[in-house]
């Protein structure tokens, strides 16, 4: 009986582990998912500073159209002159239809406001003919589009739409720090602030008309060169001279015989009247 019991108890144990064995074991918790850390975007490169302030009464917008500068010019209240000027010219034909047909390159306009053009002497405008008005709407104008921030790149003398002639026509920029000033070899201007800029044209506020050289220098014909010719007066005197010797001698000669005539004459009358005594 005793036997039969831890038997008993024996195989109860072997089935209690054996069942234990062979039971899955319990899911393990999910783990918790591992917080990403929140991507962190790099900072954008800043864009270059304008050398220039952009004007308050500025017209540009996202929905301007560079097509008619007068427009532009008149947005800002303070051009009605160089606008005339434009206009009577012609040229603003020209460079809107430039603005409007150009692919690349764009146009730079140097505006200066009335009151520079009031700061003139008293009728200068008026003393000029249509060609030097011409030229002077055209050395405000650079035949490319410049940025702001890029007047700087510029190099020495600055082509303007009037041309570039060092002597007559100088037009030298000089950008620093957040200045940039314009220098013609008559007058030093500054460039006051940003009137309209876009990717093909760029209006620019100047305080002072940019007078181009051309306009006060007189230009003197070159000496001519030492040549054979140059001597050729004194040879030319020299000639002269003798003739004047031989005309001279030739008078001489012609008032020596005749004087020689005259002797002759009067001795052959004296020999009539002394034969005509004899014979008589």
């Amino acid at each position: 009986m005793k036997q039969a019991t831890i038997f008993s108890l024996s195989l109860f144990l072997l089935l209690w582990s054996t069942t234990l064995a062979i039971s899955p074991a319990p899911a393990a918790a999910p783990k918790a998912p591992a917080a990403k850390t929140p991507h962190t975007p790099k900072a954008a490169a800043p864009s270059p500073k304008p050398l220039v302030p952009t004007l308050p009464q500025s017209p540009d917008s996202p929905d301007s159209v560079p097509d008619d500068i007068t427009r532009i010019l008149k947005k800002a209240k303070m051009f009605s002159t160089l606008i005339r000027l434009l206009k009577t010219t012609e040229i603003i034909n020209n460079v809107n239809s430039q603005l409007i047909t150009a692919k690349t390159g764009g146009i730079t306009i140097l505006a200066p406001d009335d009151s520079a053009f009031s700061n003139l002497k008293a009728g200068f405008l008026n003393s000029l003919n249509e060609g030097q008005k011409i030229e002077l709407v055209q050395f405000h104008i650079l035949p490319e589009y410049v940025s702001s921030s890029n007047f700087d790149s510029l190099s020495n003398p600055v082509q303007t739409v009037a041309g570039k002639d060092p002597v007559r026509l100088p037009l030298n920029v000089n950008a620093l720090g957040n200045s940039v000033n314009i220098s013609t070899g008559v007058v030093n201007a500054t460039i006051l602030g940003v009137v309209y800029s876009d990717n093909k044209l760029g209006i620019y506020h100047v305080d002072k008309v940019l007078l181009p050289l051309d306009f006060f220098v007189t230009n003197k014909a070159p000496a001519l060169a030492p040549t054979s010719l140059a001597k050729a007066p004194k040879a030319a005197k020299e000639n002269s001279s003798d003739d004047d010797q031989e005309e001279t001698n030739q008078d001489h000669n012609k008032s020596g015989a005749l004087s020689l005539s005259r002797t002759k004459l009067m001795s052959l009358g004296i020999a009539l009247v002394a034969m005509a005594t004899m014979w008589s």
